[in-house]
């Protein structure tokens, strides 16, 4: 039987937009007390108005912000139950020779680095407790290949690999560790990585924002004692063809 969320603490980062907005819509629907993170202020502002959830902005490659943001969320809540790690961006989609060395330092950083300074603090907190969930959200480019992705499908994949490595170090503490690996969103990704856009038709039949939410808030509903240590979520309409 699912447990419900009602009473426990969830930060959700990059939950301005995007998946993360949808993710965040969810826990809250299932009872959580939500805090969305966000380097756009007033995309940031906006959300947390229109989904009823408190907000601090936070820039995840920012070890100090992190801090700021635990320190906030201590003070008014005393714990931390759901960490979402779900900011990303594309950066640049390109072959690796036409990136600059900024280019892959930030889709680095921002795709791969933030989530894991995110976990250090949030692990020792959780482990404090006997108890939390942290969610990772990464991509389809994790397990596929396709030409231009070479540096966000390292990011993504280092993602995978360290929460597996994550949840057996803090297994026994009671914390649980779990991968969402989604293709397709109905999101506005392509249009920040400047990459083609899906058709109208592509977009209502790609994973919608409220799907990605109530997968992840099914995932912390859970029973404590168990672990989905991954999870790939595919729209029926896109083919993959591996590598």
């Amino acid at each position: 039987m699912a447990e419900s969320l009602s009473e426990l603490v969830a930060v959700v980062t990059g939950g301005s937009r995007g998946y993360g907005a949808g993710i965040a819509e969810s826990l809250k629907k299932h009872g959580a007390e939500v805090w969305i993170t966000g380097r756009d202020e007033e995309a940031l502002k906006a959300a947390s108005d229109r989904l009823g959830v408190r907000a601090v902005r936070a820039d995840v490659t920012v070890p100090a912000d992190w801090d700021r943001l635990f320190d906030d969320v201590f003070k008014a809540a005393g714990r931390l139950d759901i960490l979402v790690n779900n900011a990303g961006a594309g950066v640049r989609v390109a072959p690796v020779a036409e990136q600059t060395d900024d280019e892959i330092l930030r889709s680095i950083s921002v795709n791969l680095t933030g989530a894991i300074l995110g976990c250090r603090r949030a692990a020792p907190l959780m482990k404090k407790q006997k108890s939390g969930i942290i969610v990772n959200i990464s991509s389809i480019c994790a397990t596929e290949a396709w030409p231009g992705w070479s540096v966000y499908s390292a990011a993504k994949a280092g993602m995978l690999q360290f929460s597996k490595c994550l949840y057996a170090e803090l297994r026994e503490s009671g914390v649980r560790v779990t991968t969402v690996i989604p293709s397709w969103g109905a999101t506005e990704f392509q249009q920040a990585s400047d990459i083609a856009p899906l058709s109208d038709e592509q977009r209502k039949r790609a994973i919608q924002l409220s799907d990605i939410g109530e997968i992840v808030a099914q995932i912390c509903s859970l029973p404590s004692h168990l672990e989905v240590l991954e999870m790939t979520v595919l729209p029926t309409i896109q083919e993959i063809v591996p590598l």
